[in-house]
């Protein structure tokens, strides 16, 4: 459940930030299926990598926090 709450910030961000799966792997440094995994809440993020995907949407770590 909690990992569905994260993948569903981190593809929504990612698609308001105009990020295609592929462009948004590419700069995470992760592929395809695992950015995938993530956004469809089968695997939950790492720190780091969450800290890198704030980063790269240029919003804090916070703002992809799940709320509830």
């Amino acid at each position: 459940m909690e990992a569905e709450k994260w993948g569903r910030r981190i593809r929504a961000y990612r698609k308001l930030k105009g990020y295609t799966q592929e462009s948004f792997s590419k700069e995470l440094g992760v592929s395809v299926s695992i950015l995938g995994e993530i956004e469809r809440g089968n695997r939950l993020p790492a720190g780091d990598l969450i800290e890198k995907i704030a980063l790269s949407l240029k919003i804090s770590v916070d703002d992809l926090t799940p709320k509830d």
